[in-house]
């Protein structure tokens, strides 16, 4: 019984991605560290060229679930105003896979001395696979499973405003706003619908306050709504512990809860390490929580520039 209700929830899980209703992205509990995965107008606001890995396996030891990789560069250009940048992402669940490379451009402006407001755009592509053959189905021979979709390409473009401040932060953005269908041809059904990108909103905010010489208050928060779905937000409290050490706790509502570890092995490279536990979702019995790792490396070459640190968003 408990395989059947394995099997049932995979297929949940695999398809749930391709409905034309449901919450698509994915979820990162190192939002605050990913953010021009969300938000393009985050491009250049580190004032180095700076490089994010990100790998998170979700749901670990359930089969089919989610594992994303996401790469991410941006830099200011010579003109500071301007900033660029780059994101590529990988997501596969069950059957399908996804991957998107888009590039993210931003005009900075100084609001006050201590103030910025980024406008952004980016532009690229997904490229969509689905292994449908490969699914294990009740009724042999369904037409729905027959026919696998190979390297679908489709465009997409999206928006972004991202306003800072040395201690605080503040974003609104849509990443993809074009809401594209993915189908496939069979001699036996003809065109079948699989599923239909949903426009996502995002909103971000941060800040720090200082408890001490040596300890610092880092709240964070995403929020994610979806037509269609429940609204999503990531609530994060982290402390800043001798501006190296940055220890938090987490909880995404009706989803998951967990906790953050961070460090700043130089004034450069910044490693990190998470793990959250689902407690809302009915696979929460069938695996072992959520693990994800991340490397952030700033690049500065010019050393006359004066860079702030810590540099806390």
């Amino acid at each position: 019984m408990k395989t059947l209700k394995k099997i049932t929830l995979v297929l949940v899980t695999t398809l749930g991605a391709l409905t034309t209703q449901a919450q698509q992205d994915p979820m990162y509990t190192h939002y605050m560290y990913n953010t021009l995965m969300v938000n393009p107008g985050y491009a250049g606001s580190r004032d180095a060229l700076t490089v994010t890995a990100l790998h998170r396996s979700q749901w670990v030891n359930f089969k089919g679930a989610p594992v994303v990789q996401s790469l991410t560069m941006h830099s200011p250009l010579m003109n500071e105003h301007i900033g660029v940048g780059l994101s590529v992402l990988n997501d596969k669940i069950g059957p399908t896979n996804r991957t998107s490379v888009f590039a993210d451009f931003a005009y900075r402006m100084n609001l006050t001395k201590k103030s910025k407001l980024a406008l952004g755009i980016s532009g690229g592509a997904n490229i969509f696979q689905a292994n449908l053959s490969s699914v294990e189905v009740n009724q042999q021979n369904d037409p729905s499973f027959q026919n696998n979709l190979s390297n679908r390409v489709v465009p997409n473009f999206g928006f972004g405003a991202y306003y800072s401040r040395e201690r605080f932060y503040a974003g609104i953005s849509v990443p993809g706003l074009i809401q594209n269908n993915y189908s496939k041809e069979s001699q036996v059904s003809g065109t079948t619908l699989l599923g239909e990108e949903q426009r996502h909103y995002f909103f971000i905010a941060g800040g720090v306050i200082n408890l001490g010489d040596n300890l610092a208050f880092k709240p964070t928060t995403l929020v994610k709504v979806t037509p269609g779905a429940p609204v999503q937000a990531d609530l994060t409290a982290s402390f800043v512990i001798m501006k190296k050490l940055t220890l938090g706790a987490m909880y995404r509502t009706g989803d998951a809860f967990g906790g953050l570890i961070g460090v700043d092995l130089t004034n450069q490279l910044h490693v990190g390490y998470s793990y959250d536990w689902s407690y809302g979702l009915k696979t929460g019995r069938y695996n072992s929580g959520s693990h994800e790792i991340m490397l952030r490396y700033d690049f500065i070459f010019n050393s006359k520039k004066q860079i702030h640190t810590p540099r806390h968003f």
